[in-house]
């Protein structure tokens, strides 16, 4: 079952971006006014924006009900993990198993969006044509013009203000006990912002892993090409002082994937593990 959340995840996800890219389309958007506004695509459009919408929400919508039907039966508690809690929902409740799905799309896109913000910011000095970046940045919105301090606080910030507001509706429906005050609330959630940052532990190391397989073999000129180049150097900065260079082999990426590893993935686990073992824990009460 978790295979088949994420698969429809996926899914969600690409109903979402197809129609947020529609807004991109430069066609989509013009007036008979001038001669490209005469201009229309030769292919006719199957879906339009409102369809894609009522897609998303029906597949949503459908996956809870199938989950409220073969969650009982199945004996399968849908989890949700939240890097220092796990938010387990009933599946024999219809509330709880519909607020499950949609709150697992959420943490998909959010993900997402925070995963694009991160490349962007790492590829903020690229030129506002370069199509990559240019599309990050439409998808991004105003968001991608902020100063980076601004990007970088304010997912967490959004985080933290949604669990305070989702927490009424989690404690009805008994995925959660009732908080004390509004302080441990905020820190929770401030908490599950920043474990954003953990989940960097997958993209990253892609694009350096493909930085690594483009520096030896020559896989021509294209865009995406330059974009993991430009992401994976940016990456690699801090580590340029280091003599990583042996003989014609750049060690760099590998180094800076065993960095990602270490600070990513190692350190916060050894921290928890830890934590433990005194029978302490960082999640706020």
């Amino acid at each position: 079952m978790p295979f088949t959340d994420f698969i429809l995840n996926l899914a969600a996800l690409l109903l979402w971006l197809s129609w947020r890219s529609r807004h991109f389309d430069p066609l989509a958007r013009t007036v008979p006014a001038t001669l490209v506004g005469t201009l229309r695509p030769a292919a006719p459009r199957r879906l339009k924006g409102g369809h894609l919408l009522v897609a998303l929400v029906l597949l949503l919508l459908l996956r809870g009900l199938l989950y409220n039907q073969i969650g009982s039966p199945a004996d399968w508690t849908p989890k949700m993990d939240l890097g220092l809690v796990v938010l387990a929902f009933r599946s024999d409740q219809p509330g709880s198993v519909f607020l499950f799905s949609l709150l697992s799309f959420l943490r998909v896109l959010i993900i997402f969006y925070f995963w694009l913000l991160i490349l962007a910011l790492l590829n903020r000095d690229r030129a506002e044509a370069e199509p990559v970046a240019k599309m990050l940045r439409l998808h991004l919105g105003p968001v991608a013009r902020w100063a980076w301090p601004l990007q970088l606080v304010f997912p967490v910030l959004v985080l933290a203000v949604f669990w305070v507001a989702l927490h009424p509706l989690l404690v009805r429906l008994e995925v959660l006990n009732k908080a004390r005050s509004i302080v441990p609330l905020f820190e929770q959630g401030t908490l599950i912002g920043l474990s954003l940052f953990f989940t960097l532990k997958y993209p990253l190391p892609i694009f350096l892993f493909l930085y690594l397989i483009a520096s030896y073999i020559y896989l021509g000129r294209n865009p995406v090409w330059d974009f993991v180049a430009s992401t994976s150097r940016s990456l690699l900065a801090p580590l340029s002082r280091f003599p990583l260079q042996l003989a014609r082999l750049d060690l760099a990426p590998v180094a800076g994937v065993l960095l990602l590893f270490l600070l990513l993935q190692w350190f916060p686990n050894f921290v928890l593990g830890k934590l433990a073992e005194r029978n302490l824990t960082l999640w706020p009460q």
